[in-house]
């Protein structure tokens, strides 16, 4: 299947670009696009437990599945003053 990643901020700056399409098996999890990610980015693995992850705009727990044609946003914390 084919879905379209986003990346935001800190995440940006670690893959390069702000947006990236994927391919990933049928049945793929949130879980198994980090997993990619890492394999790719080693650094990303220390950043995704402090992620939010959105699924077509909306948040999603790790284990969420994916489908063709999905949008997925990594958006890390954020602060403000």
């Amino acid at each position: 299947m084919n879905i379209k990643v986003l990346f935001f901020a800190s995440c940006r700056d670690l893959i390069g670009t702000g947006e990236r399409k994927m391919t990933l098996p049928d049945g793929a999890t949130v879980t198994d696009l980090i997993s990619k990610l890492a394999m790719e980015q080693a650094r990303f693995t220390d950043m995704a437990p402090s992620l939010m992850v959105s699924v077509n705009q909306a948040y999603v727990e790790r284990d969420a599945k994916l489908q063709d044609g999905d949008e997925v946003a990594f958006i890390p914390p954020v602060s403000g003053g």
